[in-house]
């Protein structure tokens, strides 16, 4: 006799104190993974971002773990171009509070804008996401995960968010990240560099500027994720990548950009990890491009 499988349990209810000084406000958005609400800071008094283990998938081992602990690299980081944490509690569950950012993700960003954004602000973004990405490689961490859902821009400062599977360089098991993301080296998994986040800053300028991935990921694909604690890919076939099996098509072939941007956009996405250019020589070509009088200043996105 079959068993039907037990719905997930519904995300907590507006009210409900998910930690000592904390009240949820709304639910925001469901992951594989986790829960993010909007909360009530009562110390604060103001809004922030609480962010939770699943209802349903407490009892695995090694998710409040690493919950936690991106909690508290954000909460001993500080650049303007990461987002912030405030606390980190253990119990009654694990949970990390965030500040809440205005503006809105590059993902809605890049579906709402009626025509792409234009390359000073392109430019411009390639310089915050350089200057995210030095940081963390300071702090020998590689972020592993930048594509656009993960970076929020408010009138043209951007903010990466997410450091779930950030990890030291090293060896890796294959397909952590977000499957249409991935540098070739993480999909194939092996050993990650500071060149698998230049891949990442490569990809998601490529998908703002152009509108679109540079590679055909297959239907309900895009979101397919690979778990830092196990490697495992979560969702479609585990065995194939469009990354391993193509190189990505110049930029300059979906839209018409200055010459040196299309040339840093298309270093970014080169198979061999050793060929791309390193983040201090990408942020210099993002700079470049900018009018003298706008560089170190943050111009407007279009709206």
């Amino acid at each position: 006799m079959s068993h039907a499988t037990a719905p997930p349990a519904p995300p907590l209810a507006p009210g409900t104190r998910p930690a000592p000084g904390y009240e949820v406000l709304a639910h925001l958005a469901r992951t594989g993974w986790l829960d993010l609400y909007d909360a009530w800071s009562e110390e604060r008094d103001c809004r922030c971002v609480v962010k939770v283990v699943r209802p349903d998938r407490r009892h695995e081992e090694g998710l409040g773990d690493r919950l936690l602990r991106e909690g508290r690299w954000l909460r001993s980081f500080t650049h303007p171009h990461l987002v912030r944490a405030y606390e980190t509690f253990e119990s009654p569950q694990p949970l990390v509070v965030l500040e809440t950012l205005t503006g809105e993700t590059l993902t809605h960003l890049v579906h709402r804008l009626r025509r792409r954004p234009a390359a000073e602000d392109v430019a411009l973004l390639g310089v915050h996401l350089c200057s995210a990405i030095h940081y963390l490689h300071g702090q020998g961490l590689l972020h592993l995960d930048l594509k656009p859902s993960n970076v929020v821009v408010d009138c043209g400062h951007a903010k990466v968010l997410d450091l779930s599977v950030a990890r030291p360089p090293g060896a890796a098991p294959a397909g952590v990240g977000t499957f249409c993301y991935l540098a070739p080296e993480q999909a194939r998994g092996g050993l990650l560099t500071a060149a698998a986040d230049v891949w990442g800053i490569g990809v998601t300028l490529y998908e703002v500027a152009a509108g679109d991935l540079p590679f055909d990921c297959g239907e309900g694909t895009g979101s397919r994720t690979g778990d830092v604690t196990t490697g495992d890919v979560t969702t479609g076939r585990d065995d194939w990548y469009p990354q391993l099996e193509d190189t990505a098509p110049s930029i300059r072939s979906r839209r018409r950009l200055p010459r040196d941007l299309a040339t840093a956009i298309d270093g970014c996405l080169q198979p061999d990890p050793d060929a791309r250019p390193a983040v201090r020589e990408l942020a210099a070509a993002f700079e470049a491009v900018l009018p003298w009088q706008h560089r170190h200043v943050a111009p407007t996105l279009p709206p």
